[in-house]
Order: structure tokens, then sequence, then C-alpha cells
């Protein structure tokens, strides 16, 4: 493995109990304050530094959470108001090279994350138990997932990045 590829571990899809919904949704809820702390008091050479060789630059993984977590937040409200729809991939690498990412400061990806978790949390905190288990259909599988098994991945996914940020700045010992 890549060191700091995987600084909490890889993704693991669990039982789905009244904890580990708790857990997802509080890291839905906190994901924004989560990554501002982690990009907190860096500059601008910080931001430009790859979080691992050859990965994306901190600035690119902000970014990044941004836009993955746009289409999670479509996902959801897709896979609520439809009967199994099939919903869109995208090519995240990309969207990473595009000029709103190059160009844009990281403080405005973290500002649309504070908005859309707000209303991704709202839209999820009260779902009852038939609603988790509706599915959505990723066009690269072509099987059916639970609302319940992306809660979980997009979880794990905010906090993997925000850790990787913080495993960088230990490793550099940038306070």
């Amino acid at each position: 493995m890549i060191e700091n590829q995987y600084p909490i571990g890889r993704f693991e899809h669990r039982d789905f109990t009244a904890s580990v919904k708790q857990e997802c949704l509080a890291a839905i809820q906190f994901l924004p304050n989560m990554l501002e702390a982690s990009i907190s008091g860096l500059d601008e050479p910080q931001l430009q530094t790859p979080y691992r060789e050859g990965g994306w630059t901190v600035h690119q993984l902000v970014h990044h959470v941004a836009d993955s977590h746009i289409n999670a937040y479509t996902r959801f409200k897709l896979g609520l108001t439809e009967e199994q729809p099939v919903i869109k991939a995208y090519d995240e690498k990309a969207w990473a090279a595009l000029e709103d990412v190059r160009s844009l400061p990281v403080n405005l990806s973290i500002t649309l994350l504070y908005a859309l978790h707000a209303r991704w949390y709202a839209a999820i905190k009260d779902l009852d138990e038939a609603q988790w288990a509706r599915t959505v259909i990723h066009p690269v599988t072509g099987k059916p997932l639970a609302l319940s098994y992306y809660l979980q991945l997009y979880a794990w996914h905010g906090k993997h990045h925000a850790a990787q940020v913080n495993y960088l700045r230990e490793k550099r010992k940038w306070q």
C-alpha cells in the first residue's frame, strides 16, 4: 500500500446498526468542520503540496471532496424520490483538472460543503428503515446498493481525506 493513501484504512461496509447510523450521520453533519480544521493555517505552498507522491495536492483534494459530495447528495435525493435510479458516474480526475479547481481558493469549497452538508444532513437524519433500504444502481457495477451503504461510504470518504491532510501535516511538521 502506498504510504498514507488510506490513513484510516480502506472503506469497509458494516451492518447498519443504530450506532453505525448515528456515527455516520455525525460524520456527514460535521465533515465541513473536520476538513476546515485539517487545512486551517496552511499557506499557499502547503496547499499546493501533494498529500502523497503522485497524489493530488491539498488544494485539489478539498475541491474533490466538494465535487464528490455534491454527487453524493444528488444520489441520495434520486434514491429517495425515484425507484432504483441509475446514478451518474463522473471522472473525478478530469473534474480535478478543471479550471474551477485550478483557479479558485479552497475556502469556496469549504463554504460550499457547509451549506451542502447542512442540506444533506437535514434530508437524511430522520429516514426510516425502509428509506435507508432504498437502492440506487451505479452504472459501473450495475448492482443496486442501499442508501445505508452510501451513507457509510461517504462518511468514510470525508474522514479519509481529512485524515490524509492531517497525516501530511504531521509528516511535514506543519503547525
